[in-house]
Protein backbone atom coordinates (compact mmCIF):
# COMPACT_ATOMS: atom_id res chain seq x y z
CA UNK A 1 0.00 0.00 0.00
CA UNK A 2 1.41 3.27 -0.67
CA UNK A 3 1.02 5.54 2.48
CA UNK A 4 0.08 8.76 0.17
CA UNK A 5 -3.05 6.74 -0.61
CA UNK A 6 -3.99 6.98 3.21
CA UNK A 7 -6.26 9.37 4.27
CA UNK A 8 -7.21 10.51 7.38
CA UNK A 9 -11.29 10.10 8.66
CA UNK A 10 -13.09 13.08 8.93
CA UNK A 11 -13.15 12.35 13.09
CA UNK A 12 -9.28 11.84 13.16
CA UNK A 13 -9.90 9.11 14.77
CA UNK A 14 -8.66 6.20 12.08
CA UNK A 15 -7.15 6.13 8.50
CA UNK A 16 -8.84 5.07 5.48
CA UNK A 17 -7.61 4.24 1.60
CA UNK A 18 -10.62 4.17 -0.87
CA UNK A 19 -13.05 5.20 2.38
CA UNK A 20 -12.66 1.57 3.57
CA UNK A 21 -10.94 1.66 7.46
CA UNK A 22 -7.20 0.71 7.90
CA UNK A 23 -5.82 -1.18 10.71
CA UNK A 24 -8.46 -2.16 12.33
CA UNK A 25 -8.21 0.13 15.22
CA UNK A 26 -9.02 3.71 16.18
CA UNK A 27 -7.27 5.93 17.92
CA UNK A 28 -7.88 9.20 20.43
CA UNK A 29 -6.58 11.03 17.42
CA UNK A 30 -4.31 10.48 13.78
CA UNK A 31 -2.55 13.13 11.99
CA UNK A 32 -1.87 13.00 8.32
CA UNK A 33 0.98 10.51 6.91
CA UNK A 34 4.13 12.67 4.95
CA UNK A 35 7.61 11.19 3.81
CA UNK A 36 8.99 8.78 3.98
CA UNK A 37 5.73 7.08 5.04
CA UNK A 38 4.87 8.02 9.03
CA UNK A 39 1.61 9.11 10.66
CA UNK A 40 1.72 10.25 14.15
CA UNK A 41 -1.35 8.77 16.37
CA UNK A 42 -2.25 8.57 19.55
CA UNK A 43 -3.94 6.14 22.14
CA UNK A 44 -4.22 5.02 25.68
CA UNK A 45 -0.40 4.22 25.83
CA UNK A 46 0.68 7.25 24.61
CA UNK A 47 1.73 9.35 21.20
CA UNK A 48 3.46 8.07 18.57
CA UNK A 49 4.27 7.26 14.33
CA UNK A 50 2.93 4.57 12.76
CA UNK A 51 4.25 3.02 9.37
CA UNK A 52 2.28 2.80 6.29
CA UNK A 53 1.36 -1.35 7.42
CA UNK A 54 -0.28 0.30 10.97
CA UNK A 55 2.76 -0.59 12.69
CA UNK A 56 4.53 1.46 15.58
CA UNK A 57 8.09 2.75 13.99
CA UNK A 58 9.52 2.17 17.59
CA UNK A 59 8.44 1.76 21.47
CA UNK A 60 8.61 4.73 23.42
CA UNK A 61 5.66 6.23 23.86
CA UNK A 62 5.26 10.07 24.27
CA UNK A 63 3.10 13.16 25.13
CA UNK A 64 2.35 14.11 21.63
CA UNK A 65 3.76 13.65 18.44
CA UNK A 66 3.79 15.44 15.71
CA UNK A 67 4.52 15.05 11.54
CA UNK A 68 8.01 14.39 10.01
CA UNK A 69 8.76 16.85 7.65
CA UNK A 70 12.65 16.94 5.97
CA UNK A 71 12.64 13.21 7.98
CA UNK A 72 12.63 15.25 11.72
CA UNK A 73 9.30 14.91 12.91
CA UNK A 74 8.92 16.71 16.39
CA UNK A 75 7.83 15.14 19.86
CA UNK A 76 7.12 16.24 22.99
CA UNK A 77 8.10 14.55 26.11
CA UNK A 78 7.08 15.21 29.77
CA UNK A 79 6.96 19.34 28.85
CA UNK A 80 10.28 18.91 26.65
CA UNK A 81 10.44 19.23 22.79
CA UNK A 82 12.76 17.63 20.65
CA UNK A 83 12.96 15.73 17.33
CA UNK A 84 13.50 12.29 16.00
CA UNK A 85 14.48 10.76 13.06
CA UNK A 86 13.52 8.30 10.47
CA UNK A 87 14.35 5.61 12.49
CA UNK A 88 12.52 6.96 15.54
CA UNK A 89 15.72 7.76 16.99
CA UNK A 90 16.80 11.19 19.23
CA UNK A 91 18.97 13.19 16.83
CA UNK A 92 20.44 15.71 19.45
CA UNK A 93 20.89 15.96 23.03
CA UNK A 94 19.50 19.39 23.70
CA UNK A 95 15.73 19.75 24.65
CA UNK A 96 13.46 23.18 24.01
CA UNK A 97 10.63 24.32 25.60
CA UNK A 98 9.14 24.26 22.33
CA UNK A 99 9.95 22.96 18.65
CA UNK A 100 8.51 23.41 14.87
CA UNK A 101 8.84 21.52 12.16
CA UNK A 102 11.84 21.72 9.37
CA UNK A 103 11.32 23.00 6.75
CA UNK A 104 14.39 23.64 4.28
CA UNK A 105 16.67 21.71 6.93
CA UNK A 106 16.22 24.50 9.73
CA UNK A 107 13.57 24.32 12.40
CA UNK A 108 12.43 26.98 14.74
CA UNK A 109 12.87 26.22 18.39
CA UNK A 110 12.07 27.87 21.80
CA UNK A 111 14.78 27.60 24.06
CA UNK A 112 14.07 27.27 27.95
CA UNK A 113 14.94 31.03 28.29
CA UNK A 114 11.99 31.55 25.76
CA UNK A 115 14.65 32.81 23.21
CA UNK A 116 13.77 31.78 19.60
CA UNK A 117 16.08 30.58 16.72
CA UNK A 118 16.60 28.11 14.41
CA UNK A 119 18.25 24.77 14.68
CA UNK A 120 19.90 22.73 11.76
CA UNK A 121 19.21 18.91 10.94
CA UNK A 122 21.99 17.96 13.73
CA UNK A 123 20.39 20.23 16.08
CA UNK A 124 23.08 22.84 15.96
CA UNK A 125 22.27 26.35 15.75
CA UNK A 126 22.14 27.89 12.69
CA UNK A 127 23.46 31.15 13.86
CA UNK A 128 24.46 33.00 17.17
CA UNK A 129 22.06 35.64 17.55
CA UNK A 130 18.36 34.78 19.46
CA UNK A 131 15.18 36.73 18.98
CA UNK A 132 12.08 37.16 20.84
CA UNK A 133 10.07 35.10 18.27
CA UNK A 134 11.08 33.19 14.62
CA UNK A 135 8.97 31.62 11.69
CA UNK A 136 9.36 28.78 9.42
CA UNK A 137 12.10 29.65 6.06
CA UNK A 138 10.43 29.56 2.62
CA UNK A 139 12.16 29.74 -0.34
CA UNK A 140 15.33 30.66 1.70
CA UNK A 141 14.36 33.61 4.13
CA UNK A 142 12.47 33.72 7.73
CA UNK A 143 10.13 36.21 9.54
CA UNK A 144 11.54 37.04 13.04
CA UNK A 145 11.32 39.27 16.04
CA UNK A 146 13.86 41.13 17.40
CA UNK A 147 14.43 42.44 20.53
CA UNK A 148 13.36 46.11 19.53
CA UNK A 149 9.41 44.51 18.77
CA UNK A 150 9.88 44.97 15.42
CA UNK A 151 10.26 42.37 12.56
CA UNK A 152 12.73 41.53 10.08
CA UNK A 153 13.78 39.31 7.32
CA UNK A 154 16.98 36.97 7.71
CA UNK A 155 18.27 34.62 5.75
CA UNK A 156 19.65 30.70 6.72
CA UNK A 157 22.67 32.35 8.13
CA UNK A 158 20.49 34.64 10.63
CA UNK A 159 22.00 37.77 8.60
CA UNK A 160 19.14 40.28 8.03
CA UNK A 161 17.85 40.57 4.44
CA UNK A 162 17.18 44.05 4.65
CA UNK A 163 16.96 47.01 6.62
CA UNK A 164 13.50 47.22 6.84
CA UNK A 165 11.69 46.76 10.46
CA UNK A 166 7.95 46.57 10.76
CA UNK A 167 5.32 46.21 13.08
CA UNK A 168 4.00 43.00 11.89
CA UNK A 169 5.45 40.84 8.56
CA UNK A 170 4.79 38.04 6.59
CA UNK A 171 6.99 35.52 4.33
CA UNK A 172 7.69 36.16 0.70
CA UNK A 173 5.43 34.91 -1.95
CA UNK A 174 6.14 35.01 -5.46
CA UNK A 175 9.10 37.53 -4.29
CA UNK A 176 6.69 40.02 -2.30
CA UNK A 177 5.96 39.89 1.51
CA UNK A 178 3.14 41.23 3.49
CA UNK A 179 4.28 43.83 5.68
CA UNK A 180 2.80 46.25 8.66
CA UNK A 181 4.01 49.78 8.99
CA UNK A 182 2.15 52.58 11.30
CA UNK A 183 0.30 53.34 8.33
CA UNK A 184 -1.28 49.93 8.22
CA UNK A 185 -0.49 46.84 6.26
CA UNK A 186 0.93 47.21 2.31
CA UNK A 187 3.49 44.42 0.37
CA UNK A 188 7.27 44.74 0.09
CA UNK A 189 10.17 43.56 -2.38
CA UNK A 190 13.33 41.35 -0.83
CA UNK A 191 15.05 45.20 -0.53
CA UNK A 192 12.46 45.67 1.97
CA UNK A 193 10.57 48.75 0.35
CA UNK A 194 6.87 49.00 -0.49
CA UNK A 195 6.03 48.63 -3.76
CA UNK A 196 3.25 51.07 -3.84
CA UNK A 197 2.12 53.35 -1.24
CA UNK A 198 -1.37 53.06 -0.45
CA UNK A 199 -2.23 51.11 3.24
CA UNK A 200 -4.48 48.58 3.88
CA UNK A 201 -6.30 47.06 6.78
CA UNK A 202 -5.80 44.11 6.16
CA UNK A 203 -3.33 42.22 2.70
CA UNK A 204 -2.84 38.20 1.30
CA UNK A 205 -0.16 37.39 -0.46
CA UNK A 206 -0.40 37.99 -4.43
CA UNK A 207 -2.01 35.29 -6.14
CA UNK A 208 -0.82 35.19 -10.04
CA UNK A 209 -0.29 39.06 -9.68
CA UNK A 210 -3.14 40.03 -7.75
CA UNK A 211 -4.41 40.33 -3.86
CA UNK A 212 -7.01 40.39 -2.20
CA UNK A 213 -7.06 43.02 0.41
CA UNK A 214 -9.34 44.96 3.12
CA UNK A 215 -9.57 48.76 3.13
CA UNK A 216 -10.27 50.68 6.10
CA UNK A 217 -13.67 50.57 5.14
CA UNK A 218 -13.65 46.90 5.83
CA UNK A 219 -14.09 47.01 1.76
CA UNK A 220 -12.67 44.08 0.56
CA UNK A 221 -10.96 44.67 -3.13
CA UNK A 222 -8.33 43.12 -5.51
CA UNK A 223 -5.56 44.79 -6.42
CA UNK A 224 -2.42 44.33 -9.10
CA UNK A 225 1.11 44.74 -8.18
CA UNK A 226 1.19 48.37 -8.70
CA UNK A 227 -1.60 48.56 -5.95
CA UNK A 228 -4.25 49.51 -7.93
CA UNK A 229 -8.03 48.87 -7.56
CA UNK A 230 -8.93 46.32 -9.55
CA UNK A 231 -12.64 45.16 -8.19
CA UNK A 232 -14.42 45.27 -5.31
CA UNK A 233 -15.55 41.25 -4.04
Amino acid sequence: MNWQDIKVSADSTHFLCDGKPLFGKTFAEVLKFHAPGFAPVKDDTGAYHLDSKGQPLYPQRYTRTFGYYCNRAAVLDKGKWFHLDDKGKITYVNTYAWAGNYQENLCPVRDHDNRYFHIILSGERAYPLSFVYAGDFKDGFACVKTNKGLYRHIDCKGAFLHDGEFIDLGIFHKNFATAKDKRGWHHIDKTGKEIYQERFAAVEPFYNGFALVTGFDLEKIIIDEAGYKILSV
